[in-house]
C-alpha cells in the first residue's frame, strides 16, 4: 500500500539538522516503517518567487545525456530522478554498501506546513530568515538513520557521528586549463575557493587517498566538543578530540571509501575548460569561449574537442557531471563504542591505540545529487572567478612582502 504523510504524522518528526537546500528530520513515532529513519525535506528561499515546476523532470538533452538508463529519462519529476540516479549511477561507482539512495515517500502539503510550524522554533534564526519548507514539494525523501546501531533487537550504545566534506582531492593537469589559470596545477581548489571567501584561514582535508595516511588529522574542532566525546571515547581530558580526529582517520583510512571517491572525481580529466567546449557542442549552441578567446587562439586548443563525434562529446559532459557530484558530496561517519568479548557485530571495527578500545563504525556516502546540465556554465563562470581573485590575493600578497624587505 503506497504511504502518503498526512497531517497528523508531522507531530513524529523531529528537527535533526540542515544544509543550504534540504532539512533533516528524525523519526520519533512508534510506526515500524519509519523507525530508523531520517527525512530529507527540500527547502525554497524564503525571498523568491514560487516556483515553476517543469513538466518533465529532464530536459531534451539531459535525456541524451543519460539516455542509457531508462528508468532515469523517464523520470516524472526531478525528485525521483535524483533517486534514480543515486541507485544507477553514483551507487555502482562508489560501492553500493557505502551509497544510500533513500526512498520517495508521498507528502501531502498539510504534512509539510505542520512541519514548518512544528520544527521553525529549532531552526537557527538565519536559516529560517533565508528559506522555508517547500511546501509545493509532493515528496519527501526516507534514509536510513546513520547515527544508529542496531545489536540485535537493542539498540547499541553510545554514538558519534560526524559528517565530513572532502572536496575535490586531487590537482587537476588537462591540458586545456590556459596559462593564465594555470595555477589550479598547483593549488587546490579548496584553498583558493577558501582564501576567496575566508581570507583569515586554509582549510584542511582529511584525505588518505592522497599519501596523508591515517595520520593526517589536524583540522579544527571547538574545544567545547571534548565534552561531547566523554561518553563515547576514554583518556585524559584535554586528549579526547586527538583521539576522534585519530579513530575518524582510521576509519576513513581502513574503509578505503576516500580512494574510491577519488577515483570517481576524476573522471574530470579535461577540467571545466575542456568540458565547456563539449557543452556548447551538446546544446547546440555556439561556443561562448572561443568567441572570447579569438579564432586563432581557439583553433590551437580547442580544435579537436569540438570535431569529436556526438558521443564523446556526451561522454566528456556526462562524466564531468558525475565528477562534480563526487566533488560536492559528504561523508558521514558514526562510531559506537565495541562490547568487550563482542565478535559478533555486523559491523566493521577500528582499534584506536591510544585510549586501548575497539570500536564499531559505519561509512556512508550523502548528497550525492543529480547536476543539472545548465550547471556546465554557471561550473566554467565560478572557476574563472575563484582563480582570478585567487591570483590577485596572492599578487597583493608577494607585493607586501617586496615593501617590507
Amino acid at each position: 500500500m503506497e504511504v502518503i504523510l498526512e497531517q497528523k504524522d508531522a507531530a513524529d518528526w523531529v528537527y535533526r539538522g540542515e544544509g543550504a537546500a534540504n532539512l533533516v528530520l528524525a523519526y520519533s513515532g512508534s510506526s515500524p516503517a519509519f523507525i530508523g529513519k531520517v527525512m530529507r525535506i527540500q527547502k525554497v528561499p524564503r525571498n523568491g518567487s514560487n516556483c515553476v515546476r517543469s513538466p518533465t523532470a529532464l530536459t531534451a538533452q539531459e535525456r541524451l545525456l543519460w539516455g542509457d538508463i531508462e528508468e532515469l529519462i523517464a523520470s516524472p519529476n526531478k525528485e525521483i530522478a535524483g533517486e534514480l540516479y543515486v541507485q544507477h549511477v553514483m551507487s555502482p561507482l562508489l560501492g553500493s554498501k557505502y551509497v544510500d539512495a533513500g526512498m520517495r515517500v508521498l507528502a501531502s502539503r498539510e504534512f509539510l506546513e505542520s512541519v514548518e510550524k512544528n520544527i521553525i522554533s529549532k531552526r537557527p534564526t538565519w536559516r529560517v530568515d533565508a528559506a522555508k519548507v517547500d511546501t509545493l514539494c509532493s515528496s519527501v525523501l526516507l534514509l536510513s538513520d546513520h547515527s544508529l546501531f542496531h545489536h540485535g533487537n537493542l539498540d547499541g550504545g553510545p554514538c558519534i557521528c560526524v559528517e565530513i566534506k572532502p572536496k575535490c582531492g586531487f590537482l587537476p593537469n588537462s591540458r586545456f586549463i590556459s596559462e593564465g589559470t594555470a595555477i589550479k596545477k598547483k593549488i587546490t581548489r579548496f584553498r583558493m575557493h577558501q582564501a576567496t571567501e575566508v581570507t583569515s584561514r586554509r582549510g584542511n582535508l582529511i584525505f588518505g587517498g592522497l599519501g596523508g595516511g591515517a595520520t593526517n588529522t589536524n583540522c579544527p574542532i571547538a574545544e567545547a566538543f571534548e565534552d561531547e566525546l566523554k561518553s563515547t571515547i576514554g583518556g585524559n581530558d584535554g586528549l579526547r578530540t586527538e583521539s576522534f580526529l585519530q579513530l575518524v582517520s582510521e576509519a576513513l583510512h581502513k574503509s578505503g571509501v576516500l580512494d574510491r571517491l577519488l577515483e570517481v572525481q576524476k573522471l574530470d580529466n579535461v577540467d571545466i575548460e575542456g568540458a565547456i567546449h563539449a557543452y556548447y557542442d551538446l546544446v547546440n549552441q555556439k561556443c561562448m569561449v572561443c568567441e572570447e578567446l579569438g579564432k586563432q587562439e581557439a583553433s590551437k586548443k580547442f580544435t579537436s574537442l569540438h570535431s569529436v563525434p556526438l558521443d564523446e562529446s556526451l561522454k566528456i559532459v556526462k562524466d564531468y557531471l558525475i565528477a562534480a557530484t563526487a566533488k560536492d558530496c559528504s561523508l558521514m561517519v558514526s562510531f559506537t563504542p565495541r562490547e568487550d568479548g563482542d565478535s559478533q557485530s555486523i559491523y566493521n571495527n577500528v582499534y584506536l591505540e591510544s585510549t586501548n578500545q575497539n570500536f564499531d563504525f559505519k561509512v556512508y556516502f550523502i548528497d550525492l545529487d543529480l547536476k543539472a546540465l545548465t550547471k556546465v556554465e554557471e561550473y566554467y563562470d565560478l572557476d574563472k572567478r575563484i582563480v582570478s581573485c585567487y591570483s590577485q590575493m596572492s599578487e597583493m600578497d608577494q607585493g607586501r612582502e617586496k615593501t617590507t624587505t
